[in-house]
């Protein structure tokens, strides 16, 4: 089994946030893979997905995001998954919007949501899918990554989040090295 996790904050006045990139994209991912319908466990909403012979299971955490740790060991522990079978999902002010980055491991960067994870797994060994959301114009980050995405933007990020979706899959599938090959230097915005 694999897990992917998409970082974002539960309600719906975060739903189509900057913060939410990692939501949206798992979203993205129960709609390509005919995921059954979403469940609660582990302060979660989970989905479970077949890709070939392949389990994988879809996380949103709902602990809000700096507490995502939480959720995401609490599942990783239930399902007994190696740190080798979670890839975290999630927003990146210092990529530029819509550019897509994979990484096999590393610090959190200043992203509270993957240092929870960080914190609570106990490595830093954890692979990643950053999507860009550059600096935009707000008066703080936390204002940037809190605000929405504007009705002309939403069709940009659908793409971004359809393939950040696709690179998701292809790490499930043949692993990080060639997901990091296909997709690290994509940028649709």
């Amino acid at each position: 089994m694999k897990m992917i996790v998409g970082l974002g904050n539960p309600g719906l006045e975060y739903m189509v946030s900057r913060h939410n990139c990692g939501f949206l994209t798992i979203d993205q991912l129960a709609h390509d893979c005919g995921a059954r319908k979403e469940k609660k466990e582990k302060n979660s909403l989970t989905r479970q997905a077949m890709l070939s012979a392949l389990k994988l299971l879809l996380v949103k955490p709902q602990t809000y995001m700096n507490n995502s740790g939480f959720a995401v060991a609490a599942l990783r522990n239930y399902y007994k998954l190696d740190l080798s079978d979670i890839l975290v999902i999630y927003d990146d002010m210092d990529l530029s919007p819509g550019a897509l980055r994979l990484r096999r491991e590393g610090r959190a960067g200043g992203h509270n949501g993957m240092q929870s994870i960080i914190e609570q797994c106990g490595s830093e060994q954890i692979a990643r899918l950053k999507i860009g959301i550059g600096h935009g114009f707000a008066p703080s980050g936390a204002s940037h990554v809190l605000s929405r995405f504007t009705v002309e933007e939403m069709p940009q990020m659908a793409a971004v989040f359809a393939c950040a979706a696709k690179a998701a899959l292809c790490w499930a599938e043949h692993g990080m090295t060639k997901a990091m090959n296909e997709y690290n230097a994509t940028e649709l915005i």
